[in-house]
């Protein structure tokens, strides 16, 4: 990987250890069915939920400051869109998160009335540390004009 695509490693190692532990937890809850297994698999899928919405707002509030200067939109941020990461780390970010959503969906269509359909809450996960990894080191265009701030807005000519 280049320099500019290690930026941010940590969380594209997050990314795939928890595809990792929730794909292994699922499988095994979807195919050797047990309270125990399913309780761990609801567990893992609750957890990255948790996990993924407070990356996913951090990012939210870091992207929201970041904004004032620079013009971002909202799939840039979550889904790495518009070159805003290196091809490597779109690559490895939304891979993950795809193994997380194809296997949540096989999981809970396997066992569709049990505790797998959760799983299908864990892509957050993998949304959020998209979102975390572009607020940032993404790249984005610089906004046009004076930098914008909070204020009232005002009407009339």
């Amino acid at each position: 990987m280049t320099a500019a695509a290690t930026k941010g490693w940590g969380l594209i190692r997050a990314s795939w250890t928890g595809t990792a532990v929730f794909s292994a937890t699922s499988a095994t809850a979807a195919l050797a069915p047990a309270d125990g297994v399913d309780a761990v698999a609801f567990g893992v899928a609750v957890v990255m939920f948790g996990a993924g919405c407070v990356a996913f707002a951090l990012a939210y509030s870091r992207v929201l400051s970041r904004s004032r200067t620079e013009l971002i939109g909202v799939a840039q941020v979550y889904l790495l869109t518009a070159g805003v990461a290196p091809g490597p780390v779109r690559r490895h970010l939304l891979g993950a998160l795809t193994v997380q959503v194809v296997v949540a969906i096989a999981a809970a269509a396997m066992r569709p009335y049990s505790s797998l359909a959760a799983g299908t809450l864990a892509p957050m996960f993998g949304l959020g540390l998209c979102g975390m990894w572009a607020a940032r080191y993404g790249t984005f265009p610089p906004r046009a004009g004076p930098p914008r701030r909070p204020g009232p807005r005002q009407s009339g000519p």
